[in-house]
């Protein structure tokens, strides 16, 4: 049985498997990271544990969101490190091991699909299956340039 925690990042609708959910929190005070690119958005304190902050928008090269509701942490552990993720809206839990499953669109901008795994075929909208590892991995491919 799979599961995936949905949320929206502009008129995307992208889902990560529950296991690497650690939580979902309100927008918290982050602190700007000096010299850091432009997808992280700074740090943030949860709870004592000090967490980068990725704004998802910058990272699939869209502008920055007009609404004026504040964005949400879905926070997520990959290789035991917690990671927030700031996305526009958080979805819900949704099970797709009976929707068809295929490979990232052509129509979808090469920057998002390079970033997914795939995508399943909803009645109401295209849910797009976010690759966690690929999202973070600039961090390393920025630092070994460096």
């Amino acid at each position: 049985m799979t599961q995936l925690s949905t949320f929206h990042v502009g008129s995307y609708l992208f889902g990560v498997e529950v296991a690497l959910v650690q939580e979902v929190v309100r927008m918290q005070t982050f602190t700007p990271v000096p010299l850091a690119p432009p997808e992280v958005a700074g740090l943030i304190n949860l709870r004592g544990e000090v967490l980068t902050a990725i704004d998802v928008r910058a990272r699939l090269g869209l502008p920055p969101s007009g609404s004026e509701r504040p964005q949400v942490n879905v926070v997520v552990r990959v290789d035991d490190e917690p990671v927030s993720l700031l996305v526009d809206e958080i979805g819900g839990v949704v099970e797709v091991s009976q929707i068809p499953f295929e490979s990232t669109p052509s129509t979808v901008d090469a920057q998002v699909g390079s970033l997914l795994l795939g995508a399943y075929t909803m009645p109401e909208k295209l849910l797009l299956a976010l690759d966690a590892r690929a999202l973070l991995a600039f961090d390393e491919s920025r630092t070994a340039a460096a």
